[in-house]
């Protein structure tokens, strides 16, 4: 089935789509306009869609009024319980709100009790409808007709997808919810539910009411809903109004992503009037991510380690226009910065990689080079803490000798532990060069000659006495310098940052995240300056 809807160019210009979904997604950053595009949408063809607004009370009186059918299905898509069909009054009522300006899309709709009676309207013109064919069977002696799965049924079933642990049930045209705790069963109102639990019953209400063959225009779906549950609901209402589209438009980015069978659409400016849109068709990327990197309007970074690591702490204010993404390790930092960096999504937007130097070859750093991909000026994040200019600008800060604070420190990570530990930082250089080696093999899955030819190349490539007297002689070289910098871009000790703010006057174990306190601080600019000459000249600042 084909679903049509339509959309705003950059003129403001209606736009037809089709999709073979039932669900769109926009997403948008806060202030991106997403509320009025959604009105906009309802306001070129108001009786082919209903918007669900996000300015939505779940509040309702016990005793819902019941109305007819019509009664009640006006009140809700309209606003009013008659429509006077004149071209200035259509839809002329509280829930529109023609005249209302800005306020169309902020003020709050009160229409639970609406939705509760149209609901209920519904199921007994179904009822009645299914008495009136039965009747009809019976009087010319014809099979009964297959009685229908009502409204209220439906809602039923929803609920118990949605939220299995309770019971919703009517009873005297009231909703309630039970459950059983101890063998003992409690029945409360609807009125008494959790807002989770009421959202539910609204939005559900709401789009079993809906007219056939509806596009359904929903304002922050997830509002007042767990994520564990948001996705259950919308996944199952869409099963059931198959005949409607549902149009969603959020600045959640879990919902976008999760909701993987849907179109997706990004906001990717507004100036006030009018939209730049752009369809993501993105493949075999992390969707969630695009998303973020796409709702973020800035430049990105990828770096190593995870949300709370120095290196997105660190980078994050190093690099203040620009959006740092954690990815863990450098494998995938590389890997992801590749993919974006091909993604023609992303033309509008600067992608980098930044990863530790670890014991990278030069061959090996110029090639990251070429994609994007840069390596800082020592051996890991953590050597940032280490450096003179930072040294001695923390020595100063804490009130110690400068020259004297950073003679220790330079004596203490040379002479007691570089020296000392520099046969293991050789075993690990070799591992890291036979590594690299080989990665660097061209295993083809379809070319079975090709490949082993490849890997044999490789393999010959490799001496291993070869490859551990250069590490040596490359590390001893450095270790009789003495020279600060160089260990800094070969020592890989990630511990060495914890162990030395005793020469600066503080605690070693809160070295680091004073540094990190202050940088967010007071010496902001002082501390950037001091690690500057550390970081990749490449990446625009």
């Amino acid at each position: 089935m084909a679903y049509t809807y339509w959309l705003p160019d950059e003129n403001g210009n209606i736009v037809d789509y089709t999709t073979e979904s039932n669900s769109v997604i926009i997403v948008g950053a806060n202030g991106a306009g997403k509320s009025k595009l959604g009105a906009w949408i309802e306001q070129k063809n108001f009786e082919k869609v209903h918007r669900i607004a996000a300015q939505r009370s779940i509040s309702f009186n016990k005793n819902i009024p019941l109305k007819n059918y019509n009664e009640a299905e006006n009140l809700l898509f309209y606003g009013e319980s008659e429509i006077r069909h004149s071209p200035f009054s259509m839809h002329k009522g509280n829930r529109w709100g023609w005249n209302e300006g800005a306020a169309y899309t902020t003020k709050m709709i009160m229409d639970f009790e609406y939705a509760l009676a149209a609901l209920l309207a519904l199921n007994t013109k179904e009822e009645h409808d299914y008495v009136v064919l039965a009747k009809e069977a019976e009087k010319h002696q014809q099979p009964y007709p297959v009685s229908p799965t009502t409204v209220i049924e439906k809602l039923i079933n929803i609920w118990d997808e949605v939220l299995p642990q309770r019971t919703l049930f009517l009873e005297d045209s009231k909703f309630y919810a039970s459950f059983t705790k101890e063998g003992k069963d409690t029945k409360y109102s609807a009125t008494e539910m959790s807002d989770g639990e009421r959202a539910v019953l609204y939005l559900a209400a709401q789009v079993l009411c809906v007219p056939k063959d509806k596009i359904l225009v929903m304002d922050e779906p997830e509002l007042h809903l767990h994520p564990s549950i948001m996705n259950r609901l919308w996944r199952a209402l869409e099963r059931y109004r198959s005949d409607c589209l549902f149009i969603y438009i959020t600045h959640d980015l879990q919902f976008a992503s999760m909701h993987n069978h849907a179109e997706k659409i990004w906001i990717k400016e507004y100036d006030g009037q009018n939209w730049k849109l752009q369809k993501i068709e993105s493949e075999n990327l992390p969707e969630e991510l695009l998303l973020e990197i796409l709702g973020s309007r800035k430049n990105v970074i990828f770096v190593e380690g995870e949300s709370n690591s120095y290196d997105t702490q660190l980078y994050t204010e190093l690099y203040p226009n620009y959006l740092i993404v954690p990815c863990g390790g450098c494998s995938q930092v590389i890997s992801r910065t590749k993919a974006f960096r091909n993604n023609p999504e992303l033309h509008d937007c600067e992608v980098y990689g930044i990863i530790d130097r670890d014991f990278r070859s030069e061959h090996e750093i110029k090639k990251y080079k070429s994609k994007g991909i840069y390596t800082i000026n020592v051996a890991e994040v953590e050597n940032l803490f280490l450096v003179e200019e930072l040294i001695k600008l923390m020595a100063e800060q804490f009130g110690e000798n400068v020259d004297t604070a950073f003679h220790n420190v330079k004596q203490f990570v040379i002479d007691v532990r570089f020296s000392n530990q520099i046969n293991g930082q050789i075993c690990e250089s070799v591992v890291a060069e036979i590594k690299y080696r080989l990665s660097s093999a061209e295993i083809s899955k379809t070319d079975e000659a090709k490949a082993k030819e490849s890997l044999e190349s490789v393999l010959s490539s490799i001496d291993y006495d070869q490859i551990k007297s250069e590490q040596e002689q490359k590390f001893q070289q450095v270790l009789n310098s003495g020279n600060y910098k160089e260990v800094l871009k070969v020592y890989n000790k990630k511990d060495l940052s914890k162990s030395i703010g005793h020469f600066l006057g503080i605690d070693n174990k809160y070295y680091c995240s004073k540094v990190i306190s202050l940088l967010r601080g007071s010496k902001h600019d002082e501390i950037v300056a001091a690690l500057s000459p550390y970081l990749p000249t490449e990446i625009p600042r």
